[in-house]
């Protein structure tokens, strides 16, 4: 009777799923192959890999069958206002047309990926007693720029003294992060194919001394900053499988796999909470680990790896990208779902406060400064507004502004990434390459933190690198400081075939100081300063 029920059932539930995918649309495989491709490179890291959203919509089949094909051709071909760019300026109408057939389509399941597949990956390309004893090459190193080559899968190493590349090597996909370690010696550099590269700068160029690959996508890396544990854990983050790997810190050796599959604040299942951005603490062996997804926050104590310890904060989803606050004793993350932003108190390992924002904060790793009347404040900028909003950082001097919205500027231009300051700088910078509007893709706004009131300065940054006329937008993307703190870098994405820049403004003037032009200089993104990313200046 069992054995009956149990064949009922299965005809049952066969036949549900097969009249829930009647209608789906069919692609040839070579069509659905590019478009996988296509889905993982460019719209992954928003929806994830199952399409069950986070900062994108969810884009299972329940939810792209009832836009229906030519609906969902025009939102990816002109974009969304919500922070969504438009992509009819780097994929054809097929590949367009192609790409809403796929998303109505039941996603693939990606494979595991565990110790064994990270070990037949982990390549020790030069061991750490051969490696130089001392700095081989004249180049300054604090003054480093490690700039991602996104659609190349390279890092260039940008002399910033000079304005010159250094060397550009070889690395994953659309490198999301550079981290830096303690010692200032080694860059860990992870792309969004999750093949993970450590770059030792002390050679005469800049050299891969190890890979890892830590999953099949991935965003985040750290390394331990105690003191005791100077360059001996790095930490890297998957986005699938779900799980964060632990390894040496000089050879990339896989030491310990963690999962962060688990319940939501919720108190739902997620079968694919990624790990979005990861720090170290220096007054403690911890890193901070935020679990996109399920809007958990792990505090996980690295001083005994075979008896790990996890502390787990519930705050809100979607956790993405986050910095510390200028006295590195709280760490602010946004949830880009939730419209807020989480305070972790990594001194008490409790959550702080859960502050309300503007929709969609992406904060890039913030941006701190002393408010001419609310005193230190941690800004943020906003995907899905046209705000940058200032949360007040100072418990114990400016209680009642702690932990608050107790200002917002006026950004211009929703779609924003990063926001961007420097302790002797005056000014602070939005950028706002997801917005539709060309003309406010290409620009930054810039204000006076001594004199807020003032209305801001807006610079059209793509037209100072003087570049061909093409049908890519030149999105103007993350402002950078200089370890001088006088020069600010910002990239001019371009398309894949066009030719981009990277131009850098003098911070007292708003001036043009140079343009950095060169052929291998293809679709630049995220820039990270050695020196500001070794300390966490921002």
């Amino acid at each position: 009777m069992m054995k009956l029920a149990f064949s009922v059932l299965a005809v049952a539930v066969a036949g549900a799923f097969n009249v829930a995918n009647a209608q789906e649309p069919t692609l040839s495989p070579a069509a659905k192959e590019a478009s996988k491709t296509i889905y993982f490179e460019r719209c992954a890291g928003c929806h994830g890999i199952l399409r069950k959203g986070a900062t994108g919509k969810n884009l299972e089949p329940v939810n792209s069958q009832k836009l229906g094909q030519s609906r969902l051709e025009k939102i990816i071909s002109y974009g969304t206002e919500g922070g969504m760019v438009n992509f009819d300026d780097i994929l054809t109408k097929e590949e367009i047309s192609n790409m809403a057939t796929y998303i109505q389509q039941v996603p693939d399941t990606p494979p595991e990926f565990g110790m064994q597949d990270m070990l037949k990956s982990w390549k020790l390309v030069i061991k750490p007693e051969d490696r130089p004893k001392k700095p081989m090459s004249k180049v300054n190193l604090k003054n480093v720029f490690s700039v991602t080559l996104r659609d190349t899968g390279e890092v260039a190493l940008i002399d910033g003294d000079t304005k010159k590349i250094w060397g550009i090597v070889k690395t994953g996909y659309a490198v999301h992060i550079s981290r830096v370690s303690k010692s200032g010696r080694y860059v860990y550099v992870i792309g969004r194919d999750g093949k993970l590269d450590l770059i030792d700068m002390w050679f005469e160029k800049p050299t891969v001394v190890a890979t890892l690959k830590v999953g099949i996508e991935a965003r985040s890396v750290e390394t331990s900053k105690f003191k005791g544990y100077e360059d001996k854990y790095a930490i890297a983050g998957s986005y699938w499988p779900p799980q964060y790997v632990i390894t040496e810190g000089d050879t990339l050796k896989p030491l310990k796999i963690m999962s962060t599959r688990g319940m939501t604040v919720d108190g739902e299942y997620h079968p694919e909470p990624r790990v979005a951005s990861i720090v170290a603490t220096e007054d403690k062996p911890e890193w901070v680990v935020n679990i996109k997804e399920t809007g958990m926050i792990r505090l996980v104590d690295y001083s005994d790896l075979k008896n790990l310890k996890e502390t787990t904060i519930e705050s809100a989803k979607f956790l993405h990208d986050g910095g510390w606050d200028s006295t590195k004793r709280y760490f602010l993350v946004a949830a880009n779902a939730s419209n807020k932003v989480a305070v972790v108190d990594t001194k008490t390992g409790k959550l702080a406060a859960l502050v309300d924002t503007a929709a969609k904060p992406h904060p890039g790793r913030g941006a701190n400064f002393v408010h001419p009347k609310f005193g230190p404040v941690w800004a943020t900028s906003h995907l899905g507004a046209d705000v940058i909003s200032l949360i007040g950082t100072d418990p114990a001097k400016h209680p009642k502004q702690a932990w608050k919205v107790v200002q917002e500027l006026k950004n211009h231009g929703g779609g924003s990434l990063f926001v961007k300051t420097h302790p002797k700088s005056s000014h602070l910078y939005a950028d706002a390459p997801l917005n539709p509007e060309q003309s406010v893709a290409e620009s930054v706004t810039v204000y006076d933190i001594k004199n807020l009131d003032k209305p801001p300065v807006i610079i059209n940054v793509a037209k100072m690198a003087d570049l061909p006329e093409s049908k890519a937008v030149k999105r103007v993307v993350q402002a950078e400081f200089n370890a001088a703190g006088d020069e600010v870098w910002y990239s001019i994405w371009a398309g894949k075939t066009e030719p981009s820049a990277i131009v850098v403004l003098d911070d007292k003037t708003l001036k043009m100081k140079a343009v950095i032009k060169d052929p291998k200089l293809i679709t630049p993104t995220g820039k990270f300063n050695i020196l500001n990313t070794q300390h966490d200046i921002y």
